[in-house]
């Protein structure tokens, strides 16, 4: 499956210190947009009949095995067909010897030969892991992320609701801030929503009347962290004294971010609520129910106990 992003070749490079065995051009030209990869023993073996070619290919012991099985002339003829087919790039493991007709294969298609000395299970499930990552479906949100005892909390609202002030004042109490303002979401599974910063605002907040402060600066490195896990989106907004709001905690509301239903609370916001302190019992307590344990479940069925006790 590809996808619609893509990363140059050179951080994979960099990031896993492959050995280049050969490349046709810079590995900063190469891109990659496949966060799957692929095991070529069937295509080695001449069934070609799903291969896909963006995905960059592994040959680890058991493909290595198997061509070195075979005679010379056929062995040629294997490893010619399956660079024929494009493949986006080809990675040797466990520093495996690069056969003289692989080499030559791989200039002759102009397809990007790499090795490696980690074995192929870990290579390939820390490439799978770095490529999810990278590729991953991604949108910008206006907001503030902060990291609240281990909860990942993404604050939403309206521009001069309290979002950046409510956020220092989290940082000085002791949690710590990834994004302000602009919020990048990447979904890396069908769970999980990262959330992190862009990079010419990373650690930066910006006050009103005050203007633009370095957190990291201000309140060390102990303040800020690059990415987070978002587990809990509160949204603030004017208070409505129309509006009813939840009281007891017993409604189940949601927000949608690419396709993944995040835990959601509404906080009305008003003069002398301490907005950093309702903030920190909500991410407390968002982390108690993925503990197993609801207050307001809790609460209800001691009432409702009560009650029928009373009739």
């Amino acid at each position: 499956m590809e996808s619609k992003y893509s990363i140059p070749l050179s951080n994979i490079i960099s990031d896993f210190k492959l050995e280049e065995i050969y490349l046709p051009v810079s590995a900063d030209e190469i891109k990659i947009s496949s966060p799957e990869v692929s095991r070529p023993g069937l295509a080695l073996s001449g069934f070609v009949d799903v291969f896909e070619p963006f995905r960059i290919q592994i040959i680890g012991k058991a493909e290595h095995k198997y061509l070195s099985g075979l005679s010379i002339p056929q062995r040629a003829i294997r490893i010619n067909a399956f660079f024929k087919m494009k493949p986006v790039a080809v990675v040797v493991t466990s520093n495996l010897q690069i056969y003289d007709d692989m080499l030559e294969a791989a200039r002759a298609e102009n397809i990007p030969l790499l090795r490696t000395e980690e074995r192929t299970s870990p290579f390939m499930a820390a490439l799978i892991a770095l490529l999810n990552t990278s590729l991953a479906p991604r949108i910008t949100r206006h907001g503030v992320l902060v990291e609240v005892y281990g909860e990942g909390v993404l604050i939403l609202g309206d521009s001069g609701i309290g979002k950046s002030e409510t956020a220092i004042e989290l940082v000085k109490r002791g949690h710590r801030l990834i994004a302000d303002d602009a919020v990048e979401i990447k979904r890396v599974s069908n769970q999980t929503l990262v959330g992190t910063a862009p990079d010419l605002i990373r650690y930066y907040i910006e006050l009103r009347g005050i203007g633009i402060v370095d957190v990291r600066r201000l309140f060390g490195m102990g303040a800020v962290k690059a990415t987070e896990r978002i587990d809990l989106v509160i949204k603030l907004e004017s208070w409505d004294p129309d509006k009813l709001y939840d009281r007891f905690g017993l409604d189940e509301e949601t927000e949608n971010i690419l396709g993944i239903g995040v835990p959601a609370i509404t906080i009305p916001v008003h003069h002398g609520r301490n907005l950093a302190v309702v903030i920190e019992i909500a991410a407390m307590n968002n982390r108690q129910k993925k503990m197993g344990y609801n207050t307001a479940e809790e609460f209800n069925k001691r009432l409702m106990e009560q009650i029928e006790s009373e009739e």
